[in-house]
């Protein structure tokens, strides 16, 4: 009875994608499952480990030691945030964290507004690419030096202008962070 009402669900629907995974890990520790109208979200609790080799200098500026040891500490952070987010540290300390938001802006707004005297001089990490320029212009005002991300939209090569006119270190994961 189900699948004639997908068949005709999905006729309907021309941007409809449907994703076949084939037979999931027995393993159900290291997924997260969540029940969605109409059948199932399964997502892994386990993202790799981020060594500083792997991350790809995007930007004029590159990375210092101290911003790339922060980045990886905002990466690691930002893995148990709920999407869509933005986490801020320095020192290795979280100072603002942006999450749940419907605009990858307004996650940087709410992170900066949570803390803003603390986010000045420090990195930005966010769960999934930047789809315009403007979350790394309001980093920027908020005094951010260096930003880790994973890189993948259409429009990266103004995301890096913007960190390169601001002088903004930006590097590239290839990982996406997404967590609902």
């Amino acid at each position: 009875m189900q699948e004639k009402w997908f068949y005709r669900s999905s006729k309907q629907k021309k941007n409809l994608r449907l994703l076949e995974t084939g037979p999931t890990s027995k393993d159900y520790k290291s997924h997260d499952m969540k029940r969605v109208v109409g059948g199932l979200l399964v997502q892994t609790r386990q993202y790799p480990d981020l060594k500083e080799k792997e991350m790809k200098a995007v930007t004029k500026r590159k990375p210092t030691k101290e911003e790339l040891k922060d980045m990886l500490f905002a990466w690691k952070v930002n893995k148990h945030v709920k999407s869509n987010s933005i986490v801020f540290a320095k020192d290795d300390v979280t100072v603002g964290i942006g999450a749940g938001q419907m605009s990858r802006v307004d996650a940087v707004n709410l992170a900066i507004m949570k803390n803003e005297d603390k986010i000045k001089g420090s990195v930005m990490s966010s769960d999934a690419f930047f789809p315009f320029r403007d979350g790394v212009d309001q980093a920027a005002k908020a005094g951010v030096k260096a930003i880790i991300q994973p890189g993948g939209s259409i429009r990266d090569g103004e995301v890096i202008k913007a960190a390169d006119e601001h002088n903004i270190a930006m590097v590239f994961t290839g990982i996406r962070l997404f967590k609902h």
